[in-house]
């Protein structure tokens, strides 16, 4: 079918806040207007217990510095004590009441920061002043459109029921392997979900200018904490206990962790990564929803596209990123024709 329809979830704001990231330092002097960006998007922000666990981190903190000076400059005392022969015991009992005093308050320290750290985790991004806002479907603002939807003057048949008219698609034998979710593909479909995922790694790495990465399909956690999956979407993650690692839900994850925990030259970008891998979700929460077909399944394959940049080029590559994707649907629609073609000969 040749037609897409892009749309926008959620009007134009007036204020603007601008932002790379969400981190304490704007909340600390910003919350009123976080608060008031986050409720756009339906997160309410809890206030009273952010500001609470700041005064307290705030107190602590004085404590912890005080102390850990107070016990310097008891550690100086004590040398020059022995250097002039003095007697010391007093002194070692203050610094040992005043190390364990200091450890409390390390604890402390540690478990405020860790709270404030979940709420921080917990919090989505500030929506962008062009961001339409809304809370349903209707809300929607259509942004760009391609083509025209296609009418049909018979019956037509879903992918579902086609599929297993040709024996090419089989939701029924891949729930028998394994559970509800996962579908097997035999024959002409498996060999263009094969040649589509060549096309697109084709495509975009000698005309798009990404290099293709192989990526493994296991990350750790703070590879997804790295890019939100952790702590909100936990339940849509498959987890592998014994060796605490996650199946990727995206090829995106990987990806962009390339760059974890490091300084990215100015000349070393844009960075431009694709690949393609097997993408794994529980849809915890979509019982009920797009049960049937090929929506949400457990498993599916996916050519990934992520670029790194520096924050002033970030909407430009967004805008380039989103006519690319564009592109290869337009393009995409034509090369299964053709290779619908050659596979029914």
């Amino acid at each position: 079918m040749k037609y897409i329809h892009i749309i926008c979830r959620i009007a134009p704001t007036s204020k603007k806040l601008i932002t790379e990231m969400l981190d304490p330092q704007l909340l600390r002097h910003d919350l009123e207007e976080v608060t008031e960006k986050l409720a756009q998007r339906g997160f309410v922000v809890d206030q009273t217990r952010f500001a609470k666990l700041e005064a307290s981190r705030k107190q602590c903190q004085v404590e912890t510095q005080e102390l850990q000076s107070e016990r310097n400059r008891n550690a100086k005392a004590i040398g020059k004590a022995k250097a002039a022969g003095q007697e010391i015991t007093a002194l070692l009992e203050s610094v040992s009441q005043m190390g364990d005093q200091l450890k409390a308050r390390e604890t402390q320290l540690e478990a405020i920061q860790t709270e404030l750290s979940d709420i921080l985790m917990g919090m989505p991004n500030i929506p962008h002043e062009t961001v339409p806002i809304g809370r349903k479907e209707e809300d929607n603002l259509e942004v760009r459109r391609w083509g025209t939807p296609k009418t049909f003057d018979f019956f037509h048949k879903d992918h579902v029921d086609l599929g297993a008219d040709l024996g090419l698609l089989d939701f029924k034998t891949a729930t028998k392997i394994t559970g509800a979710r996962f579908s097997l593909m035999f024959g002409g479909l498996a060999r263009l979900h094969r040649a589509l995922i060549q096309f697109m790694l084709d495509l975009h790495t000698e005309e798009h200018g990404y290099i293709e990465v192989n990526v493994p399909y296991m990350v750790n956690a703070d590879s997804l904490r790295g890019t939100g999956q952790l702590p909100k979407f936990a339940d849509d993650l498959f987890h592998i206990a014994e060796q605490d690692y996650y199946l990727i839900p995206t090829a995106e994850v990987p990806l962009s962790n390339i760059a974890r925990d490091m300084i990215l030259k100015a000349d070393e970008l844009p960075a431009k990564f694709v690949s393609h891998t097997p993408c794994f979700r529980s849809e915890a929460g979509s019982y009920g929803k797009d049960v049937r077909g090929m929506i949400r399944q457990h498993q599916f394959e996916k050519v990934e596209l992520v670029q790194l940049v520096k924050p002033i080029d970030s909407y430009t590559a967004l805008e380039e990123l989103t006519g690319q994707a564009v592109g290869q649907f337009i393009l995409n629609q034509t090369v299964v024709t053709i290779l619908l073609t050659l596979i029914q000969k």
